[in-house]
């Protein structure tokens, strides 16, 4: 069975190296001190892996959280929670994302949704809002549809109207960017950015969440983000499995040239077949959809891949609209040329184009 879902872009969750540094401090460790990180579970290896991500990320500090989804989801009320604030939030954004604002609004903050990559919108929005603190919060690659945020368009907003910028770099971290530090690092906005929100457990092959962010901003969050605050820390087998991936990727630039090679080989098929070129758009990420419209139809098309020896689920609402649900392709560097090639083979056996409504 292949996966043509994950999000181990990289393949560094099953790089040798990344494995032998999990079991090694699995046996001189165990799971390490067994406790939140201000009681007892913060450790010269959570340290070290701080420091890496923010240099990563180019910023001055970092905070670990047990998830991305924690990271989100209690960064944004412990930063934007009051009264005084209005949060403005892309429509597509991760499920993360929206109960943080949920749990934002219930501490008084007022949330707007703006249609997605709409920025327009979110001008418009901004210039009618008498709130006293503003924020703006997006995915940086958008998980579903692999598109990315104009990051250069919310960089020249946040320098007119002074918001604080959220950018979620989950699927970006060490897929974009010199660094590996996303699509902000890419785009030459890191600066502009004033939360880095990732993740450890897509390309970095691991487990886990974390917050890049100024010195100020990780005083405040180690004191008031209640999902570092009150989660037992980070496994050492973890820590030490992302430090070592972080390791390979500086060591090995091939291997990110390989998963990009893999999207454009992955492209050029897709735009040969008479069936599937009509249901996708190009990629310009290692995400793609294959959009077949109705849940049953989705359902049946994942089910003959899984047959063919292709793990691709059927994505359905709630995850993305009604109407809208898919295959997701998800391409990692592990991909060979012929995984690539018969993937797409059995997707022109699996899919059928969605019924007009004419």
């Amino acid at each position: 069975l292949r996966d043509g879902s994950g999000n181990d872009y990289l393949g560094l969750g099953e790089h040798a190296r990344t494995r032998r540094a999990a079991a090694n401090a699995a046996a001189a460790y165990g799971c390490g001190p067994r406790s939140s990180a201000l009681v007892c579970g913060y450790t010269d290896m959570h340290r070290a892996l701080e420091r890496e991500l923010a240099r990563i990320c180019e910023t001055e500090e970092c905070v670990l959280f047990p998830s991305g989804f924690a990271a989100n989801a209690t960064t944004l009320p412990a930063a934007c929670g009051s009264e005084d604030c209005c949060i403005f939030s892309d429509a597509l954004n991760h499920a993360s994302i929206v109960d943080g604002c949920r749990l934002a609004r219930q501490g008084g903050a007022t949330v707007r949704t703006f249609a997605h990559r709409d920025y327009d919108e979110l001008e418009r929005e901004l210039k009618t809002c008498s709130a006293k603190r503003t924020a703006v919060v997006s995915d940086s690659l958008f998980s579903m549809d692999g598109d990315y945020a104009d990051v250069e368009r919310l960089a020249s907003l946040k320098r007119k109207y002074g918001f604080l910028l959220i950018l979620d770099e989950a699927h970006a971290t060490l897929v974009c960017g010199e660094r590996g530090g996303g699509v902000a690092q890419a785009r030459g906005r890191c600066a502009d950015v004033d939360v880095h929100v990732g993740t450890l457990s897509k390309a970095v092959g691991a487990h886990g969440g974390f917050v890049a962010c100024s010195r100020e901003m990780k005083r405040f969050l180690v004191s008031r983000a209640r999902g570092h605050m009150f989660s037992t820390a980070l496994p050492a087998p973890v820590i030490a499995a992302a430090l070592e991936s972080l390791r390979v990727f500086a060591d090995d630039p091939s291997i990110r040239v390989k998963l990009w090679r893999n999207v454009d080989r992955l492209n050029a098929a897709l735009a040969k077949s008479p069936t599937l070129a009509t249901m996708t758009q190009p990629l310009v990420s290692p995400i793609g959809s294959i959009v077949v419209g109705a849940p049953e139809a989705a359902l049946a098309a994942s089910a003959e891949l899984l047959r063919q020896g292709f793990h691709v689920p059927a994505i359905r609402p709630p995850t993305v609209p009604a109407g809208t649900c898919r295959l997701r392709v998800a391409l990692s560097a592990s991909h060979r040329d012929e995984d690539i090639d018969e993937l797409v083979g059995a997707l022109e056996r699996a899919v059928k184009p969605p019924r007009s409504r004419l």
